[in-house]
């Protein structure tokens, strides 16, 4: 029976609890350090609610900041992953050159840059321009070209089309940048197997946890808000 332990603090010192290479999927929404960018451009950050980020932890650093918690962290990333493990990193678009320059510089291979398409994303002021309805991730695996690829001998496209978070997830996990389970599914039956450790260093409220446990994964989450962590146990435990 896959297990789950979480942590409530600071990555940069949860992960040292974890067993060098021990883990063989890294799925993670770290913050896009896109703060001060909002801010520079007059968005009224108190009444977007996809924008709440802006005033949360290191995405209101400073870039050079930002950068030195992110080496920090795929340096961590690296002592704990196992060769030829796999690792996902959501990220923003304009950040996603730094993050493959960080991760390559702890001896990750960087596979591809994909995109999560939203089905229905907020029309928010869609006369004026494009709606905003992607996010990137990046895909990488350690010190090996190749990792687990559960395809099925299927063609995987680099291109995944989900909703955004239901009703009922988003009442459960309540936080501002929450990813659907489905979509962390995906990438969790792809990339590892049955009773592999997946670990999130920048849990949120917890729905990579209820991914795996729905996917029989075992589990280590890692989140510095409290009220978030405390949500995240309750929704593990429920599988919500």
């Amino acid at each position: 029976m896959a297990t789950s332990v979480l942590y409530n603090g600071d990555c940069s010192f949860e992960m040292n609890k974890i067993a060098d290479r021990s883990v063989e999927l890294i799925l993670t929404d770290p913050p896009y350090n896109l703060g001060n960018f909002m801010i520079n451009r007059s968005t009224n950050l108190s009444k977007m609610r996809d924008n709440f980020f802006a005033n949360a932890g290191w995405d209101n650093l400073e870039f050079d900041d930002w950068v030195n918690h992110m080496d920090n962290f795929f340096a961590d990333a690296a002592r704990i992953i196992a060769v030829g493990g796999s690792m996902i990193v959501f990220m923003s678009i304009i950040k996603v050159e730094t993050i493959i320059k960080l991760a390559e510089k702890h001896g990750f291979y960087y596979k591809t840059t994909g995109i999560w398409h939203k089905l229905n994303p907020m029309p928010r002021n869609m006369n004026l321009h494009f709606v905003n309805s992607t996010e990137a991730w990046v895909y990488f695996t350690y010190k090996k070209k190749t990792g687990t690829f559960n395809n099925e001998n299927k063609m995987i496209h680099d291109f995944i089309e989900t909703a955004v978070v239901s009703n009922g997830e988003k009442k459960a996990g309540k936080h501002p940048t929450q990813k659907p389970v489905a979509l962390l599914n995906h990438f969790i039956k792809l990339l590892s197997n049955e009773g592999d450790l997946v670990v999130d260093p920048f849990m949120g409220s917890g729905s990579t946890g209820v991914a795996c446990k729905q996917s029989n994964r075992n589990f280590i989450g890692i989140e510095l808000d409290k009220e978030y962590y405390e949500i995240a146990k309750k929704r593990i435990e429920g599988g919500i």
